[in-house]
């Protein structure tokens, strides 16, 4: 496939143009009133120059802000005009537009496999521009589908690639990195349509869920974790707070503690932090004798 991309194209001011247009008018047809003095050689040129002027017509053209005309001359891409405004060029082009403003592709929720193989519902934002009016015209077949097509395969691609969520932190994930996931998309939205002359300015994740079959099991998954790392926070706390009390104590010479006594005294104290229900003390007043 032939790589076409964007030149400039040649062309002048149109109403430079116009008044060219208009004297060549004029003189034809001041020219037309005297015809009986100009002979047959003046005739024919007459009919050409007429033929000239009103053909000269087709070349105006305007370009409105952001947006480019590409222009073909015999099926050959002859260049693009960008420059807003009245301009004129060879009148035996065709001209097709091209608007190169930001436009925004909200893809559709689709459902895809995460590298957990978990069913997920994924959708995406993509904020995008036509930069090279040649390539989004000649290079494919419709460059707003070819958006839209591409998009997709890019979402499904990235989310096969990571899991909808991560309990370490090394691990990217869709849920816990979305400004990493955002910019990986980008980069691989940016990979597959350069080819169309389109520029991704922005990528984001617009919705992201479980699939209904899974989601109220993963719900639970989720709760258990978070369950399951707050219990391993408190104990850790816990145990330091014990280490610490332990150190102070006989550091200061409060109490002196033999295995026994001190594991009680652990055992004690960790039921007291780690127990969700407040703990009651006990207050030993000493020990009676017969």
């Amino acid at each position: 496939m032939r790589d076409i991309q964007e030149t400039k194209l040649w062309r002048i001011n149109g109403f430079l143009a116009l008044l060219v247009e208009a004297v060549l008018l004029l003189v034809v047809w001041r020219t037309m009133r005297h015809l009986g003095g100009i002979g047959t050689a003046g005739v024919v040129g007459l009919v050409v120059l007429l033929i000239a002027a009103l053909l000269a017509l087709r070349g105006f053209f305007v370009v409105h802000p952001n947006e480019a005309k590409a222009v073909v001359f015999f099926g050959n891409y002859a260049g693009s005009g960008r420059e807003a405004g009245f301009h004129w060029t060879n009148p035996l082009t065709t001209r097709r537009a091209v608007s190169v403003r930001v436009r925004n592709f909200n893809s559709e929720t689709i459902k895809v496999n995460d590298e957990s193989g978990n069913p997920i519902e994924i959708g995406a934002v993509v904020v995008w521009h036509v930069t090279d009016s040649a390539k989004a015209l000649f290079n494919v077949e419709d460059y707003e589908s070819f958006v839209s097509i591409q998009a997709e395969t890019a979402i499904r691609n990235l989310a096969s690639h990571h899991p909808y969520d991560a309990s370490e932190n090394t691990v990217v994930s869709l849920r816990g990195n979305p400004d990493l996931i955002a910019e990986e998309l980008k980069e691989h939205l940016t990979a597959r349509l350069s080819t169309a002359g389109v520029t991704v300015v922005e990528a984001r994740i617009s919705h992201l869920a479980y699939a209904p079959e899974i989601a109220q099991t993963m719900l639970r998954r989720q709760q258990a974790a978070a369950v399951i790392a707050a219990r391993r926070l408190i104990v850790d706390g816990a145990v330091g707070m014990v280490k610490d009390a332990l150190t102070t104590l006989e550091e200061s010479g409060v109490v002196k503690l033999d295995e026994e006594r001190r594991a009680a005294m652990v055992n004690n104290l960790l039921v007291s932090l780690v127990s969700e229900s407040q703990s009651q003390p006990v207050i030993n007043t000493g020990t009676l004798y017969a």
